[in-house]
């Protein structure tokens, strides 16, 4: 792809984004739709997907940036479950889907059919996440989807290698690709964890919040290469720096913070917008290759696309229930509902990683043009079927989160803690004999700290049309008014030529800062 035709996509995919958000559509759905739809417009250039583009610029910093914002306590309490869907899941779902395709379309050696089922294995949870958090699904599932977004890519890439060494007749037995998969996993685990470890003290010496930002944009990528280098899982590396940098970010500060998740997530908006509009363009590049008949193209894709499906569900079901029936199992609590599973199940599209992944296959491989059509029907087809439909299944079932007073009243009770915590600091410095604070300062300063601790434990009581407008909704009411005041007034005297450029910009920070602490202190009015 050359950089008129990147940019042009990029542009196109940001505009579908934007009216995507404007009528609160899923974008990644939407820009897949428009993608197909381009791809039959005459004129409109072939653009291949280049799947060095997508497994070193796209997906390391997509995933690490999910990990950065991944809550790693949760990840480890539900370790038991995420392992079984980005392990054991990934490795069903391609002996299955490599069976059915090796059944199913004539002359698609074994091998080479069970490339197919690596590359089509491992669900990206981009599409799944964004409906999900929209629609208020429970936090326990969505840590379990975005966990195993996380480790099912180096899962399904290593088992692509080997089974792709395999179908080429380069030798590998299950022996060794067993032992392969075991040092890229216990590899990419220890350099991850180094790396991290070694980044995070790096970055607390530096002592500039816009270096340390930029070192970690650096992160993801050299991280990549040198597992990968060293012949370990490159994104399971990136995964597990992302989770131990993530976590230890309150040790940084507040500047950085505030850069980083600013650069992340507009990082993040640029890369999907520009992988999901890809994946619908490549449906010429795709039909251009095929060597088969229409009628086994049809029989094959609707069987492989079942396969997919129907597998996750075929996993699911019984490694969540069989094990109750051991008694120590059913002693630790309840069972699960039905419904749970059923979304966990209904939530697995595919995405650029299955696409990426299928382009990346040597040409010299036998039935590469079958295979790389069959991944692109089942990338297509699970984001169309299953993304359009899983808002309706998540609502029809009401799987939302029931935990959202739990989280506000934990919320409310930190943040009076805190504020007891900060008054208390307060009186230790003021009361000193040499202190010569006004009065009005720390009047003031105990006013803010009450406000932020009430700001919470109002979002417990009754609905704001049935008691009016809360103190703390007042508060921020007027004084975001106060503060876009003084924003026209620092504009003024620049357009007067009183201010210098650079002091009203430093100006306008300050007040930003302040207006983004509002902002993030706001309680709910309704």
């Amino acid at each position: 792809m050359n950089g008129l035709a990147l940019l042009i996509v990029l542009v196109v995919s940001l505009g579908v984004t934007a009216l995507a958000d404007r009528f609160r559509i899923s974008s990644p759905l939407l820009l897949v739709v428009v993608g197909l739809g381009l791809s039959f417009v005459p004129g409109v250039p072939n653009v291949p997907l280049d799947p060095d583009l997508v497994l070193f610029l796209v997906l390391p910093p997509l995933l690490y940036s999910a990990a950065l914002e991944s809550s790693a306590l949760r990840i480890r309490e539900n370790l038991n479950r995420i392992g079984q869907l980005a392990f054991g899941l990934v490795i069903f779902t391609t002996a299955v889907v490599g069976l059915v395709a090796w059944w199913v379309v004539p002359g698609l050696p074994l091998a080479s059919a069970l490339v197919l089922g690596a590359v089509v294995a491992p669900p990206d949870a981009v599409a799944a996440a964004s409906i999900g958090r929209r629609l208020g699904l429970n936090r326990r599932m969505m840590t379990v989807l975005e966990g195993e977004s996380l480790l099912n890519d180096a899962t399904a890439l290593t088992l692509f290698r080997v089974l792709l060494a395999v179908a080429l007749g380069a030798g590998a037995s299950i022996g060794e690709g067993l032992l392969e998969f075991l040092i890229a996993a216990v590899g990419g685990i220890a350099i991850g964890a180094v790396a991290g470890w070694v980044i995070h003290r790096v970055r607390l010496r530096l002592g500039d919040s816009s270096l340390e930002s930029a070192v970690g944009l650096v992160v993801p990528f050299a991280i990549y290469l040198l597992a990968e280098d060293l012949h370990a899982s490159g994104v399971l590396a990136v995964v597990i720096a992302g989770l131990y940098l993530g976590h230890k970010s309150t040790e940084g500060g507040f500047a950085t913070r505030i850069q980083d998740q600013a650069v992340w997530k507009a990082l993040d908006r640029l890369l999907e917008a520009l992988v999901f509009a890809l994946i619908g363009l490549q449906l010429a590049v795709v039909v251009a290759d095929l060597r088969i008949s229409f009628g086994t193209v049809v029989a094959s894709s609707l069987a492989v696309l079942a396969a997919v499906i129907l597998a996750r569900f075929a996993w699911m079901f019984p490694t969540i229930y069989l094990p109750r029936l051991l008694p120590k199992v059913r002693a630790r609590g309840p069972a699960m509902p039905w419904r749970v599973p059923t979304v966990l199940s209904w939530a697995g599209m595919r995405g650029v990683v299955t696409l990426a992944a299928a382009f990346a296959i040597d040409p010299a491989m036998p039935g590469r043009d079958v295979v790389l059509f069959l991944a692109f029907v089942v990338t297509v087809g699970t984001l169309l079927l299953q993304g359009l439909t899983l808002p309706w299944v998540i609502r029809r079932l009401d799987v939302s989160d029931t935990g959202a007073q739990k989280d506000t009243l934990q919320e409310a009770a930190a943040k009076q803690a805190a504020a007891e915590t900060a008054l208390a600091r307060l009186e230790e410095l003021t009361s000193g004999d040499g202190d010569r604070t006004p009065d009005h300062i720390t009047d003031q300063l105990r006013s803010w700290a009450q406000h932020r601790s009430n700001g919470a434990w109002e979002r417990l009581g009754r609905p704001a049309e049935e008691i009016g407008e809360s103190p703390s909704v007042a508060f921020v009411r007027l004084r975001r008014a106060m503060l876009e005041a003084e924003r026209h007034t620092f504009v003024r005297f620049r357009d007067m030529g009183r201010l210098e450029e650079s002091a009203m910009r430093e100006l306008l920070r300050e007040l930003d800062y302040e207006q983004a602490m509002l902002e993030t202190d706001r309680p709910a009015s309704g």
